[in-house]
């Protein structure tokens, strides 16, 4: 796995990493089959302490079926992201050497994945999972308030995913080439066109 990252586009804090893949809260699973790759998006928790992601999958997906353990999965986050156009800089007017470009925030994390059938280690994912979004509901869900024959129906049918992370690249393309001004001109930019959240990413950046 690489992704081609700049040095003034590279992140390395790991609580913001950490941070942005919680929030995040799911990402693409990328994997190699005997003659084709495999990718579907699913939820996920990094656990940080271990260095492993967490999440399942339909046991009728391919994916599930159709892997090389000896290669790397890649799981891909990606937060906003947006167009950025030549308009939203000021230097446009200046000298016009100024084109578009996209403007992303995007973690990538590899490693050996492994497959969980088991129903307790099944069990205790969707309890994390639900823990971790139904946090801060006045009424939050819990498995159990399902019947309980229902959901080990619905254990039948999915299948733990566990990768070991091993690589970890982070990259936020946020204007960090451009000068205050252009910076601050796509920050109006983006936001004008409705992209709020690309627009507070680019604010947030501590340059």
């Amino acid at each position: 796995m690489t992704m081609y990252i700049p040095s003034h586009f590279a992140e390395h804090d790991t609580d913001w990493i950490e941070g942005f893949v919680a929030h995040v809260g799911a990402g693409t699973l990328v994997t190699h089959g005997a003659t084709q790759l495999h990718g579907n998006f699913l939820p996920l928790i990094y656990d940080a302490k271990t260095k492993t992601l967490r999440g399942h999958l339909a046991r009728a997906n391919l994916q599930t079926q159709d892997f090389d353990a000896a290669r790397e999965a890649l799981v891909i986050f990606q937060g906003a992201n947006g167009y950025v156009s030549p308009s939203f800089y000021p230097s446009k007017a200046a000298h016009h050497r100024v084109v578009p470009t996209w403007n992303y925030e995007m973690v990538q994390m590899a490693g050996a994945i492994s497959f969980k059938p088991d129903a307790v280690w099944l069990m205790q994912l969707l309890n994390n999972l639900t823990a971790m979004h139904e946090h801060g509901r006045a009424l939050p869900w819990k498995p159990e308030d399902a019947p309980k024959e229902f959901i080990e129906g619905l254990l039948h049918n999915i299948i733990g995913v566990e990768i070991t992370v091993n690589r970890i690249e982070a990259k936020r393309k946020l204007s960090e080439n451009r000068d205050d001004a252009d910076r601050w001109g796509t920050i109006a930019g983006v936001r004008d066109d409705g992209n709020h959240a690309l627009a507070d990413a680019m604010e947030s950046r501590d340059l």
